[in-house]
């Protein structure tokens, strides 16, 4: 299964670091669970859209 994360709308690439992650606050639960890759119960995951603004003009 892809991870989570990479569809997530706060998962995001940082240029000046070249790192990506996640760009929430995270608490120390959160983080742990980010850290070790199980986002399946992430409470911040929300779906990235990139289309969403497209389709409410049309």
């Amino acid at each position: 299964m892809e991870n989570k994360c990479l569809s997530c709308e706060y998962f995001d690439y940082d240029e000046e670091t070249d790192t990506e992650g996640c760009v929430r606050g995270l608490d120390e639960d959160d983080m742990l669970r980010f850290m070790t890759g199980n986002t399946s119960s992430c409470p911040y995951y929300k779906f990235y859209d990139e289309y969403k603004t497209v389709r409410k003009q049309n």
